[in-house]
């Protein structure tokens, strides 16, 4: 496991940030004592925006995450002008495909849910491993633990990154390099703003809160866990699912066919994800 992570006084990066998650976490960070957050997002008035309400430690930067070079630049800048980074969070997060999904959900999932955290340890790591300390913080999903049902891009890149996070934990903590992986159920946020009885993420129960990922990341960082479930039960759905695959994969199938009797006018594979 990693080792404990102390968040005052440190540099933290959270990409994602203009909203939902992510703006919960650089929120957090900053009321935990953190020196500097680096609020990171695609769109820069929005980081702007975002950067703005958080106050004077906040610094925006717009930033794509799923181009290598433009990680390795940003990490280059935020480390000249700002020092040292201590803390990634690597939260940004995209909802694309129906069912199967095409082409293209599949290329923008695993360059946003998978190499965007490969992008970020190679131009973070070495760094990081030269001090002797850093963090890395993977936002996944429980969708990387269980199965997500409305898009198969998503469940699988998801399933990539929690793998990803795994590997990194083993592979970098003789460096002083921790590792932390959240995976969350359903999450009130833009992405989920439309979800209804036919998305496969109520099968989870009642949302929560940004706000409550982010005490449950601060939390987890502190005790120095690998593994952050904002929803416990996450813990028990995977533990069904590890002891009988067969009965778990039975039981998904039957809750698959009750989501499509309540939306019938849906063919299969149409629900959104959440």
């Amino acid at each position: 496991m990693p080792e404990p992570f102390s968040i005052p006084g440190t540099t933290a990066v959270v990409t994602g940030a203009a909203g939902g998650i992510g703006r919960a976490l650089a929120e957090r960070l900053l009321r935990e004592g953190a020196a500097r957050v680096v609020v990171s997002d695609l769109d820069p008035d929005r980081v702007a925006e975002t950067a703005a309400g958080l106050g004077a430690r906040a610094h925006p930067l717009a930033l794509d995450v799923s181009d290598e070079a433009a990680v390795g630049a940003a990490v280059e800048h935020i480390e000249r002008t700002l020092g040292p980074i201590d803390l990634w969070c690597s939260n940004a997060g995209i909802a694309a495909g129906r069912g199967l999904g095409d082409d293209a959900d599949w290329d923008v999932s695993w360059r946003v849910h998978v190499l965007a955290h490969v992008y970020a340890v190679r131009a973070l790591f070495p760094r990081m491993a030269a001090r002797g300390r850093g963090h890395l913080l993977v936002t996944a999903s429980a969708a990387g633990l269980l199965t997500q049902l409305d898009s198969a891009p998503y469940s699988v890149t998801k399933h990539g990154a929690v793998a990803l996070a795994e590997w990194l934990a083993i592979r970098h903590a003789d460096e002083g390099i921790g590792v932390s992986c959240l995976c969350p159920q359903g999450v009130n946020t833009a992405m989920t703003a439309g979800d209804d009885g036919t998305s496969a993420t109520r099968l989870g129960g009642d949302y929560i809160e940004p706000e409550d990922v982010a005490e449950s990341v601060v939390a987890a960082l502190h005790d120095g866990r690998f593994l952050i479930l904002p929803h416990p039960e996450a813990a028990h759905y995977e533990r069904n699912r590890a002891n009988d695959r067969d009965r778990w994969i039975g039981g998904m199938r039957r809750a698959w066919a009750g989501i499509r009797r309540a939306a019938p006018q849906a063919g299969p594979g149409a629900a959104e994800r959440s």
